[in-house]
């Protein structure tokens, strides 16, 4: 078992497995899904919730594990994280964003509000238009932090973008404060989405 669980493809590839058995148990235990748009608007939700998962806990790892403990690591165990580590969660960071908009906006398309969510509830009473729309823009703007902020300043910060000194200590005073940003934006963000769904 040991060995099984060291190879993380044939961890992700067992719990995809489990993932199928239990939707076909529950599928024939309720006599079937019919595969319409309640169906689809639920598996972009699941969809939504891994990807949104996997982009909340790393932007918690870098503010809450790294940033807070690189001071504390030696000079020369520093490139292990800023060549190795960093850039490979940075790559899951920023894909697994794009994933959390694309599915988030598919879901809002799939249940008829998308246009009211955008637009903050205006017209509709607000309520959970409103809420839901709060926690689109705060995603958007998140998203948009990371594409277009975060991961340009931390390409120069980590040395994959070539350039001087002085823009490397600026671009990750940068990339770090708009990463904060993100963690201020999640708490209210989360808030929002899940007072949507609950509440209203």
């Amino acid at each position: 078992m040991g060995n099984f669980l060291s190879s993380l493809p044939k961890t992700i590839h067992a719990s995809l497995a489990i993932v199928v058995v239990l939707f076909l148990f529950l599928f024939f235990t309720n006599g079937g899904f019919d595969f319409d748009l309640i169906f689809w608007s639920w598996l972009f939700r699941y969809f939504h919730v891994l990807a949104g998962i996997m982009w909340i806990g790393l932007l918690w790892y870098f503010n809450f594990v790294q940033i807070p403990n690189m001071p504390k690591i030696p000079d020369d165990q520093k490139p292990a994280i800023g060549k190795v580590i960093a850039p490979a969660a940075l790559f899951w960071f920023r894909w697994s964003a794009l994933a959390t908009i694309v599915t988030g906006l598919i879901v809002a398309y799939l249940n008829g509000y998308i246009h009211q969510a955008l637009i903050l509830g205006i017209g509709s009473g607000g309520g959970k238009n409103a809420a839901i729309g709060i926690g689109m823009w705060l995603g958007l703007i998140m998203a948009f932090n990371v594409w277009f902020v975060i991961w340009p300043n931390q390409k120069k910060a980590l040395g994959i973008v070539d350039c001087d000194p002085e823009q490397k200590a600026k671009s990750a005073k940068t990339a770090m404060i708009f990463s904060r940003t993100n963690t201020l934006l999640s708490l209210p963000m989360l808030l929002t989405m899940v007072a949507a769904q609950n509440l209203y």
